[in-house]
C-alpha cells in the first residue's frame, strides 16, 4: 500500500533549478536511502515531503491519516526544557489522553447520570487507544532511546540549551524516534553519533515496522538499514532496488551498458558520416543523401506518428565532478614515527586543577601504519590528537616523534582557518612562494573554479571548508597525517576519493572517525579509547566488531571460572614490533604508495606472528614447569594414576612446544 507519492515534482530557487520531473511511490514499510552529491537537492526534497517547503511544480500525495516526523540537520530547541521534558513531549497526545481518562474515571462513578453509557463508551475507547499507543510504557521507551543514543542519566535533567550542537542533534533524533510516526524522514541522523549509538540506531531502524526515508553519507549505516535507494543526480531522481552497495553494483552495470551502447552508436555515426563524405558528390549521391537524412533523425530525434518527439540519440553515462586529491611526502620518516612514554596523560588544565581524560600505556606508531582511534563521544580521542600535535599541553608523560617526521594535521572544527581570507588567500598562505596559477589549478581539483576561489572562507559551507583544509594539507607534503573526523561534511563521492588517495599515501596515518566504511578501507590497527586508557587491536573495524561479538558470546557461555581462561581479553597497548629482527628492511624502490604500505604491513604482520609464537612458547614452557612440579608432588605421594595422567599431559605439551619451536624457526628464517 502506498504511503507517499510524488508526481512530476520540480523545485526552483529563482532561476536556479534544483530538480525537475521527480516522480516516485513509497510503500508502507519501505526503508529508502536518499543519496546524491552535496547540493543535488536531497534535503530540499525531504523538506517538501515534510511540508516545510513547497514544490514549484508537481503534486505530492500522502495516505490519509499518515503521521510524519522529520529530523532536520540543524536541531531547533527553545532551550528552557530539560532533555527528559523534551522527550516527554513526544507523548503529549498520550498525556492528554491520560488526563481525559482520569477525568472520566471520576465521572463514571456517577452511575445514575444520564450520560453514563456514553462516558463508559468513551472511557473504553480511550483506554484501548492509550494501551495500544504504549501509554503505560512511555518511561521505559524514553529511557531505552536516550540510553541507546549515548545520553547519561545525569543529562536527563540538564537543560537542552546547555547542550553542544552534537548533543542537541542527538536529542532531536531521540524525540523524533519516540514520536513513532508512520513515515519517518531523517536528514543525516548519524552525524554526532558514536559507535554505540550508531549500532543502536541501526538495529532500531532495521526492526522498526514503519516507513523510512533517510539521507546519510554513512555507507555502512545505509547498507544495514535500507532496502531501496533513491538517487538524486543531474536534477532527476532514479529509483534503485536494494541497499547502497547493491545500488552501486546496479549503477555500474547500467553505466557499462550505456557506455557500450554509446560507443556502438558513435562508431555507427562515424561510419555513416564517412560514407556520406565519400559519396555525397559521386555516383551514389542519392544513397548518401538518404543516409544523411536518417543520420540527422538519429542525432536530433524526430516527431512520431502520434505527435510525440522521439529521441534516438544514446547518451554516454554522466559522471559527477569529484574532488581530485593528491598527497605526497617530501621525505621518508624513520621506522619509529611516534611513541608515548612515562604514562602520557591528556586532558585539560583549569583554574581548579588538571582534568585528565586519558592516561595511555606506551604506544608506538610505525612507518606505514594506519591507526584508527575509536571510542565513545567524550572519551578523549580528539583531546589525544590535539595533545600529540601540540595544540593542548601535556598533563604528564611524553610524546616523542621519530627521525624525519613531518606532521600534517586536519582538525575537526577547522579552527585554524582564517575566516576573513578568500579561498585563494587561505590556501596560498601555506606556500606563499607558489605561483597563483598553481594554487588555482590545485583548487580546481577541489571543485573551486572561476569566482569560487574569491569566496570568503567564513561564508563557505561545512563541506566547502573541509575541502579548503584538505587542499592546504596537500601542499604541506607531510609523512605523518593526523586527521580528526576527515569525512565530516563530505558527500559519499568525496569520501571515496579521500579513501583512494589515503590508500595510496606512502606515509603514516592516524585518524579519528565514526565512519566504519572509511575505517575498514584504511585501518590496519584500532586504538580503542575507553575507560580512561587506550587498548590496541590489530585489524580493521569489521575485525574488531567480530572480536567484540565473540567476547560477548564467550561471556554468555561462561558458566564456571575455568571458562575465563579461554575467553579473549582486550590487551593494553604494546609495541607493535618489539625488538624486530627486520627493523632495517626497506621496501623495494619504485613501488607505489599502496605497495610500500603493503610491504611494510606484511613485515609488521610477520613480526606479529613471530611475537605470537614467542608468547605461545613462553606460555607452554610455563605450563610444563607447573606440570613438572605437579608430577614431582604426585611422585612423592605415590599417586600412580595422577602421575600417569600428568605424564601424558606433559608429553602432549612437549609436542606442542616443539611445533612452536619449528614454526618460530620457519618465521624467523
Amino acid at each position: 500500500m502506498a504511503v507517499l507519492s510524488g508526481g512530476n515534482l520540480s523545485k526552483y530557487y529563482g532561476a536556479d533549478q534544483i530538480f525537475s520531473g521527480v516522480s516516485f511511490t513509497v510503500n508502507r514499510g519501505d526503508k529508502i536511502a536518499l543519496v546524491g552529491t552535496n547540493g543535488a537537492g536531497k534535503s530540499t526534497l525531504l523538506k517538501i515531503i515534510a511540508g516545510d517547503e513547497e514544490s514549484t511544480q508537481g503534486q505530492l500525495g500522502m495516505a490519509r491519516g499518515t503521521r510524519v516526523s522529520y529530523l532536520a540537520q540543524e536541531a531547533q530547541f527553545s532551550g528552557e526544557r530539560t532533555l527528559l521534558e523534551e522527550a516527554q513531549q513526544a507523548f503529549a497526545h498520550l498525556h492528554a489522553m491520560e488526563a481525559e481518562i482520569r477525568q472520566l474515571e471520576i465521572l463514571i462513578a456517577e452511575t445514575e447520570h444520564p450520560d453514563w453509557e456514553d462516558r463508559m463508551e468513551r472511557y473504553g475507547d480511550l483506554m484501548a487507544r492509550f494501551e495500544h499507543g504504549g501509554g503505560y510504557d512511555t518511561e521505559r521507551m524514553i529511557e531505552r532511546t536516550l540510553e541507546g543514543l549515548s545520553f547519561t542519566k545525569a543529562q536527563y535533567h540538564q537543560r537542552i540549551g546547555e547542550f553542544s550542537g552534537g548533543q542537541k542533534t542527538r536529542a532531536a533524533l531521540a524525540i523524533t524516534l519516540l514520536e513513532d510516526p508512520d513515515l519517518l524522514l531523517l536528514d543525516e541522523p548519524t552525524n554526532h553519533l558514536d559507535l554505540h549509538a550508531l549500532q543502536w540506531l541501526e538495529e532500531f531502524l532495521r526492526t522498526w515496522p514503519g516507513t523510512l526515508i533517510v539521507i546519510s553519507h554513512d555507507r555502512y549505516f545505509l547498507d544495514k538499514v535500507t532496502t531501496r535507494t533513491f538517487e538524486m543526480a543531474w536534477g532527476k531522481l532514479t529509483d534503485w532496488p536494494g541497499n547502497y552497495s547493491k545500488f552501486l553494483q546496479l549503477k555500474a552495470e547500467r553505466d557499462e551498458r550505456m557506455q557500450k551502447d554509446f560507443d556502438a552508436q558513435q562508431a555507427f555515426i562515424a561510419k555513416e558520416e564517412e560514407f556520406i563524405r565519400k559519396h555525397i558528390a559521386g555516383q551514389r549521391t542519392k544513397e548518401a543523401q538518404g543516409r544523411r537524412k536518417r543520420l540527422e533523425r538519429l542525432k536530433n530525434g524526430y516527431q512520431g506518428a502520434g505527435g510525440q518527439w522521439i529521441d534516438t540519440r544514446i547518451e554516454a553515462p554522466k559522471n559527477q565532478k569529484q574532488v581530485k586529491l593528491g598527497l605526497s611526502t617530501e621525505q621518508r620518516s624513520g621506522l619509529i614515527v611516534l611513541t608515548t612514554s612515562d604514562g602520557l596523560t591528556v586532558g585539560y588544565k583549569t583554574p581548579q586543577g588538571d582534568k585528565p581524560l586519558v592516561r595511555t600505556p606506551t604506544l608506538e606508531l610505525q612507518r606505514g601504519q594506519c591507526v584508527a582511534l575509536m571510542g565513545a563521544n567524550g572519551s578523549g580521542k580528539t583531546t589525544l590528537l590535539r595533545t600529540i600535535v601540540g595544540e593542548l599541553p601535556i598533563l604528564s608523560g611524553r610524546v616523542n616523534f621519530g627521525v624525519g617526521v613531518s606532521v600534517g594535521y586536519y582538525a575537526q572544527t577547522h579552527d585554524e582557518l582564517n575566516l576573513d581570507n578568500t579561498v585563494l588567500e587561505e590556501v596560498h598562505r601555506v606556500k606563499p612562494l607558489l605561483k597563483t596559477e598553481r594554487i588555482r589549478t590545485l583548487l580546481g581539483r577541489f571543485l573551486f573554479s572561476n569566482d569560487d576561489v574569491f569566496k570568503r572562507v567564513g561564508d563557505l559551507s561545512g563541506g566547502e571548508r573541509s575541502r579548503v583544509a584538505l587542499a592546504q594539507l596537500t601542499l604541506k607534503e607531510p609523512n605523518l597525517l593526523i586527521l580528526d573526523e576527515p569525512t565530516n561534511h563530505l558527500d559519499i563521492a568525496s569520501r571515496e576519493a579521500l579513501e583512494s588517495v589515503l590508500q595510496e599515501f606512502p606515509g603514516t596515518i592516524m585518524f579519528v572517525s565514526h565512519d566504519r566504511y572509511f575505517i575498514d578501507a584504511l585501518a590496519d590497527t584500532i586504538w580503542m579509547v575507553e575507560d580512561g586508557t587506550v587498548n590496541t587491536f590489530e585489524g580493521d573495524y569489521t575485525d574488531y566488531a567480530a572480536y567484540v561479538t565473540q567476547l560477548e558470546l564467550e561471556r554468555k557461555k561462561a558458566v564456571d571460572p575455568k571458562a575465563d581462561a579461554t575467553t579473549p581479553k582486550a590487551q593494553p597497548a604494546q609495541k607493535a614490533v618489539p625488538e624486530r629482527q627486520s627493523s632495517n628492511a626497506q621496501p623495494a624502490a619504485g613501488l607505489s604508495g599502496r605497495e610500500h604500505r603493503e610491504v611494510e604491513r606484511q613485515q609488521r604482520e610477520k613480526q606479529k606472528q613471530v611475537n605470537a609464537v614467542e608468547r605461545k612458547v613462553a606460555d607452554l614452557e610455563r605450563q610444563l614447569h607447573v606440570l613438572q612440579s605437579a608430577i614431582e608432588t604426585a611422585t612423592a605421594q605415590r599417586k600412580i594414576d595422577e602421575i600417569t595422567r600428568l605424564g601424558e599431559e606433559y608429553v602432549a605439551l612437549e609436542q606442542q612446544l616443539q611445533s612452536q619451536y619449528d614454526l618460530w624457526a620457519e618465521l624467523a628464517g
